[in-house]
């Protein structure tokens, strides 16, 4: 993969975006860069190291407020890289809002599960053996942990894992998929979760089971879509999503603002349209990207370039260029969200001196 400099006027959009509001979500994501550094935990290789960035945001910390001096600032102590690695591809999420209870009922029989304390993560061997992060010891030896159909069989019952109980498996399946949701109460309250954890099998994508099928297209392949099959087809919708053996559980977030977006992994709420789920491997949690693609608006494509913060991440989100689009809480979120499905481009934005290494790096 070549790093190509680009100036920041060839960036289509550039010129046009909210300069401000990016800055804004950089602030915040660098008061948890400076503070803890958690988000370069992990070696991205496009990202370089938590001290390229402590001088940046402390300059990002006191810039006057306004478009201009935004804009300003990220073209004089930013350089913007091209990435020679093929086409993007974009994709959105949001968070759920469903119905449920605290208690179980014959209206709300499906279990919204805590982490398990026997989930755990499995030495370098047993990772090797199994091919597997995460799973659970058994007679002294790692094991893969407990598929979905397993859990949703009752494998967990008894330990008090249940956090709450909604109306389908189809309402839980979704709000795994996009990693946090609100749950509306029958007694008026609301409960936010977050994710906790996944239990270490890989994911499938239900989607693309039905479409090698041949019971959905690619083009007709939609959120919407697969939500309106699995509802016309009850018998058959258990059995798919069993297919995806991964499973992900909830923790409560009871110390956020309900006015907020979700926390990401990032550990901060997200911002719509601002933040960006992509693969840490190349980007380190709470860097800055632009991203060029399409989003629909009503039922005609748009242009969509912005600049981004890198604040979330997901299984399925894989390569450098491939982003997920947070569009925010509930369903007209969930509308945009589920019909993003679009090729595009990411395009680092570094600091400077970062951005000289990175290119003299892969000169030698």
């Amino acid at each position: 993969m070549k790093l190509h400099a680009t100036a920041f006027d060839d960036l289509p959009g550039w010129k046009d975006d909210d300069h401000q509001a990016a800055l804004g979500v950089f602030v915040s994501a660098c008061g948890e860069l400076a503070s803890t550094g958690a988000g370069f935990a992990r070696q991205a290789r496009l990202s370089g190291a938590r001290e390229d960035w402590l001088q940046i945001c402390r300059r990002a910390s006191s810039v006057p407020a306004g478009p201009a001096t935004a804009r300003h600032f990220f073209e004089q102590n930013f350089a913007a890289l091209r990435l020679d690695s093929g086409p993007g591809h974009f994709t959105g999420y949001f968070e759920p809002e469903i119905e449920g209870s605290r208690r179980r009922s014959a209206k709300y029989p499906v279990p919204v599960l805590a982490r398990p304390d026997d989930l755990v993560k499995l030495n370098a061997a047993d990772a090797s053996r199994l091919g597997l992060t995460y799973g659970r010891i058994a007679n002294g030896k790692g094991q893969a942990y407990f598929t979905r159909q397993e859990i949703e069989e009752g494998i967990l019952d008894g330990r008090g894992l249940e956090l709450a109980w909604v109306r389908s498996w189809a309402d839980l399946f979704f709000m795994q998929v996009q990693g946090s949701g609100r749950i509306r109460m029958n007694d008026g309250s609301v409960m936010r979760l977050a994710y906790a954890a996944k239990s270490g099998l890989p994911y499938t994508s239900i989607g693309k089971v039905l479409i090698e099928r041949g019971e959905m297209t690619r083009e007709g392949m939609s959120m919407q879509a697969l939500r309106a099959w699995l509802d016309a087809n009850p018998h058959q919708a258990r059995e798919l999503m069993w297919r995806n053996r991964s499973y992900v559980f909830f923790r409560r977030l009871d110390d956020v603002d309900p006015s907020l977006g979700p926390v990401g992994a990032q550990k901060l709420p997200l911002t719509p349209m601002r933040s960006l789920a992509a693969d840490r491997s190349y980007w380190a949690l709470g860097v800055p990207v632009w991203v060029s693609t399409q989003i629909h608006n009503d039922r005609a494509l748009e242009p969509f370039n912005r600049l981004m913060i890198v604040q979330d991440t997901g299984s399925a989100i894989r390569g450098p260029q491939r982003g997920d689009i947070f569009f925010g809480t509930g369903d007209e979120a969930a509308i945009g969200a589920g019909k993003l499905d679009q090729p595009g481009e990411i395009v680092a934005v570094v600091p400077v001196a970062l951005a000289k290494k990175l290119l003299k790096r892969q000169d030698q």
